[in-house]
């Protein structure tokens, strides 16, 4: 028999959403996929040309020129890998799938770690959002 894996409660994604959002001044919408490893693995092998399966990606949307849309993307989330993560580091499931969501949602507004400096000024953001919310940081 398989077990589901933990998934947080729609009230978690919301919350969790919103904080990532704070201060945005216009209506934002995002879709949150929840998926096995076999499908995080051939589209992380589709999309980023790497192998095995990741914990989340981060599909930003852009609409047509001219054309308004609240619409930031799409997050795909493996949860079977999520919650093993979160066991291999000692982290609380909550937390760890809180400090990936707010991760998705800020590469969803622009947000990346290709650069150090990206990377800084990301993670500093991060830490900051998941403190106000309560936990620690996720880089320590």
């Amino acid at each position: 028999m398989t077990r589901r894996p933990f998934i947080p409660t729609r009230y978690y994604f919301q919350h969790w959403t919103n904080k990532a959002l704070i201060g945005r001044t216009t209506l934002a919408e995002l879709n949150i996929r929840l998926v096995d490893k076999r499908e995080s693995a051939d589209l992380n092998l589709r999309f980023r040309c790497k192998k095995g399966p990741t914990n989340i990606l981060s599909f930003p949307f852009e609409p047509p020129p001219d054309v308004y849309s609240p619409l930031l993307g799409d997050l795909v989330i493996c949860a079977a890998l999520v919650n093993q993560e979160a066991k291999a580091q000692r982290k609380s499931r909550l937390a760890h799938w809180a400090h990936l969501l707010i991760h998705g949602c800020l590469h969803l507004i622009g947000y990346d770690h290709e650069s150090t400096t990206d990377a800084d000024k990301m993670e500093t953001l991060e830490i900051k959002l998941l403190e106000e919310l309560g936990y620690d940081n996720p880089y320590v």
